[in-house]
């Protein structure tokens, strides 16, 4: 039913379990029109991935009206949550669908954003189906916000417009992210990266300076395919010069796979109506046995910060939730198990702050995203750990070896002290 803003959301009540559209595609109009009702709402329960724009929910006057429960916490609700309006459910991005289809968090709402219907009545979810397909399918309700600048992407991402209980029409720009050049300590550490990418092989790389910069030193490889959960700009120029053909993949071969996307308009630009580009449901393409049938997946992730023996930290500083565990470790066991696959975490060797990201220990209260077991290769700007099948002796030695060079002896001698070596 075509509606207003204001009237569609009328329709979610106090204690409803809501779902929201993930990254840049989360529906502004409609957030803002619920945030307006906190008056007249008590106890809603916010279900959502990172997103992008305005969260205005999160507020802590509206501690009574909503909650949040977020699978990855983002910039616009870290501090809410952070000080109890909500919590963060530590889970793998290829299992949040299975909460919704299993029914172990049962929604009321789906609130998405979607392209205009085509001739046969199709919605496209654009630019994000990761979870949110599974939340559209399996929510009581849907109301959707249709907007013509959403993209609309070829894979499994569409709903009917007779799917849609209610929907309002909004033109607004979808949320953009440009990132800076990449730092000397980036591209340092993207060359080192490009050193151990082989040609032919299937990349998964996020968003951030590291990844863009290690895509930028990728441009005399070749024969490179493409099965990731995010899709960004630093992906563009490696398709256009056709260092990116997708011709070895075993899945999808000659398709890019991606699951969601966060970019420019230069970015969204090409996703739409593009059949180069598979937008795929996340319980499939972070499936670790999907991803490893495809050769040498080299996936590159990040870390807060890793111990000695090879323990990553991702989602949190100390006890303070920053981020989640996502799909690093979808990716990383996935990578581990492709014939030639290569599992990488890429950060600085230190912090803004000057602090050494390889500590001795993590700090009291960090989680462990990716365990020690996983770990294959770490890389930073001084060079390349290789961990796979090393003892603590020699994983210690390594990670001291890539530290910054000031840091290296109080290591050494940490590691003594704490490891009794």
């Amino acid at each position: 039913m075509l509606t207003t803003a204001e009237q569609a959301v009328s329709h979610i009540q106090s204690g409803d379990h809501v779902f929201i559209h993930t990254g840049a595609a989360a529906p502004q109009h409609l957030i803002d029109a619920l945030a307006d009702r906190h008056n007249e709402l008590k106890g809603v329960e916010i279900f959502q991935l990172h997103t992008e724009g305005r969260a205005p929910y999160a507020q802590l006057d509206m501690k009574s009206s909503f909650s949040i429960n977020a699978f990855f916490v983002g910039a616009n609700v870290r501090s809410s949550i952070n000080e109890e309006n909500g919590s963060y459910i530590p889970v793998f991005l290829s299992e949040i669908p299975l909460l919704f289809r299993r029914k172990i968090i049962e929604l009321d709402v789906a609130l998405v954003q979607v392209s205009p219907p085509d001739a046969n009545g199709y919605c496209s979810l654009g630019i994000s189906v990761d979870a949110t397909l599974a939340a559209v399918q399996e929510a009581k309700m849907v109301i959707a916000q249709i907007n013509p600048n959403m993209p609309r992407t070829h894979g499994e991402g569409w709903i009917h417009i007779n799917d849609i209980d209610y929907y309002y029409e909004g033109k607004e720009e979808i949320p953009t992210v440009h990132l800076p050049q990449p730092s000397e300590i980036d591209q340092a550490i993207g060359e080192h990266i490009a050193t151990i990418v082989e040609d032919g092989a299937t990349l998964q790389m996020g968003i951030g300076n590291i990844p863009n910069a290690a895509l930028s030193c990728l441009e005399g490889h070749k024969d490179l395919g493409v099965h990731t959960e995010m899709f960004s700009d630093g992906l563009l120029p490696l398709i256009e010069k056709g260092v990116i053909t997708g011709k070895h993949k075993k899945k999808h071969p000659g398709k890019i796979v991606a699951t969601f996307a966060i970019g420019t308009h230069a970015l969204y630009d090409m996703m739409h109506d593009n059949p180069l580009l598979q937008m795929l449901d996340c319980e499939y393409t972070n499936k670790t046995s999907v991803i490893a049938k495809n050769p040498k997946v080299t996936a590159i992730n990040s870390a807060i910060e890793i111990d000695l023996t090879g323990q990553v930290c991702a989602d949190s500083i100390g006890p303070r939730i920053y981020s989640g565990v996502g799909g690093q470790m979808d990716f990383m066991r996935a990578a581990a198990l492709s014939e030639g696959g290569k599992p990488i975490i890429a950060m600085h060797s230190r912090t803004s702050h000057g602090r050494s990201k390889i500590v001795s220990q993590l700090q009291r209260g960090a989680g462990v995203v990716t365990t020690r077991a996983h770990v294959h290769y770490v890389v930073t700007e001084y060079g390349i750990a290789s961990l796979y099948g090393k003892s603590i002796e020699q994983r210690a030695k390594a990670l001291i070896n890539i530290s910054h060079p000031e840091d290296r002896a109080e290591l050494e001698r940490n590691f003594r002290t704490v490891y009794g070596r």
